[in-house]
């Protein structure tokens, strides 16, 4: 399904019911927003690692402008301030007067500006293996240079320059990458994935040699107000826990849970605690 909005076509897909038969009653699920990572990247993922939620909420898998199956777009129309007001496009396109969002790694990032900017429509918060500001980037260079092979340090080179020229190049960082990405890297699934998604090198060059460079919730944080989960992994090299811990400790409705035996990849590597911890959250009454 797709989505005109702000003079862009956004891809979108549904699973599951917003209204369930309950006796004599229709109950309501909330409208879950599930946003991937990159930037460049696709929803492509979630759908088989998160998509068991779809009996608490109306999952709403959406790939940001000029990404995954969403029309192609000028790179520098898809900025993190663009990801903010599409997000917010699509949730009045839908009709939809409050949603819960849950944001992974970048897709985290347009979270929390989301909540920050339009706090009258967010329900409820879910940040998984993400950062506040642009110093997640000094962290994770550091962290590559203590734990990362040779071919680690080399591939993650062309991130930290933005020098990605194709999309062979960037399936080359990201299986080199694997293992650092998740605790439970399996080569066959990687591959299996891989296939399945659609990646844009050129908006991933765009983040990470320009905005991604600059932004910063920090101070702003203490504005967010809904209740929040903030989901962590101990091995994350790319968004290292410190910078959930932040996150944590500036929303005052927040609550923090760390993965022992997880990277960056959360949902993969410990699967039952990921999706125990979100469905339960997901069905809290809200004060």
């Amino acid at each position: 399904m797709y989505a005109n909005v702000r003079g862009t076509r956004l891809y979108f897909d549904v699973d599951g019911m917003g209204l369930v038969p309950n006796g004599g009653r229709m109950e309501p699920r909330p409208p879950l927003f599930l946003l991937h990572g990159g930037p460049g990247g696709d929803h492509s993922s979630f759908k088989t690692s998160v998509n068991g939620l779809a009996d608490v909420a109306q999952l709403i898998y959406l790939d940001h402008r000029g990404s995954g199956r969403s029309a192609a777009a000028p790179v520098a129309n898809c900025t993190l301030d663009e990801n903010i007001q599409d997000l917010e496009a699509v949730r009045s396109y839908l009709g939809l007067e409050q949603i819960a969002v849950l944001g992974s790694s970048y897709g985290g990032m347009v979270a929390q500006g989301y909540a920050i900017r339009y706090p009258q429509h967010i329900d409820r918060l879910i940040l998984v293996a993400t950062a506040p500001s642009f110093r997640f980037l000094e962290e994770a260079r550091r962290i590559v240079q203590e734990r990362g092979t040779p071919d680690q340090i080399r591939v993650c080179e062309i991130l930290w320059s933005a020098g990605f020229t194709s999309v062979e190049q960037l399936y080359e960082y990201y299986k080199t990458m694997g293992p650092l990405y998740s605790t439970a890297f399996d080569s066959d699934k990687f591959e299996a994935g891989w296939q399945r998604g659609i990646r844009n090198f050129a908006q991933l060059n765009s983040g990470f040699g320009g905005f991604l460079r600059e932004f910063d919730y920090t101070e702003r944080l203490r504005e967010i107000d809904c209740p929040t989960l903030v989901l962590a992994g101990a091995l994350d090299w790319i968004c290292p826990p410190s910078q959930s811990q932040l996150i944590a400790d500036r929303i005052s409705a927040a609550r923090l849970e760390v993965f022992a035996a997880s990277a960056h990849s959360i949902a993969q590597d410990e699967p039952e605690k990921f999706m125990t911890l979100v469905r339960a959250f997901l069905q809290e009454r809200v004060a």
